[in-house]
């Protein structure tokens, strides 16, 4: 885990080491916490996540992946650096940054939720181990982005209200 750029963003390593990286930012109404960002944007997940969810696991099992289920929905009261959100395990976590990752035989990928003032960012990094990791990042890459943009428009809304 190595900081990007002298901010409060983690990525998994060099940007030339990594077979994925997105970085999308949205300015706020109102500055809250990466926890926050966490709870508010995974509470309620549309139906098509929890489907797109459920795809996955029923492919990647057959490939010897354990399944991951998605997102619960549960509100964390706090971030402890090994403790999990969802499929997630928290390897830091401060005011302005929290770095998640989920780890297997086939890739390994860091979420960071960070924050400067009222500006989030989530970036996600990927390292790839074999073919099937490589053929998995295909689509979730292209929808990653697409997940990222929605939750941040309803992050949005939820905080103007």
């Amino acid at each position: 885990m190595i900081l990007l750029d002298n901010s409060n963003i983690r990525v998994l390593g060099p940007a030339s080491s990594l077979d994925y990286f997105d970085s999308q930012t949205v300015a706020l109404p109102r500055e809250v916490t990466p926890l926050e960002i966490w709870n508010l944007t995974m509470k309620d997940p549309r139906p098509v996540l929890r489907f797109a969810f459920s795809v996955r696991d029923a492919i990647s099992t057959l490939f010897g992946v354990k399944p991951i289920r998605g997102f619960s929905g549960k509100t964390a009261q706090s971030a402890t650096v090994g403790d999990h959100l969802d499929f997630f395990l928290i390897e830091h976590a401060d005011d302005t940054s929290l770095t998640l990752t989920a780890r297997d035989r086939h890739l390994d990928v860091m979420t960071c939720i960070s924050t400067d003032g009222p500006t989030a960012t989530v970036t996600s990094s990927v390292k790839v181990h074999n073919c099937f990791g490589h053929v998995y990042m295909m689509p979730v890459g292209i929808a990653h982005r697409w997940i990222v943009r929605s939750m941040f428009k309803r992050l949005q809304r939820r905080l103007a209200a």
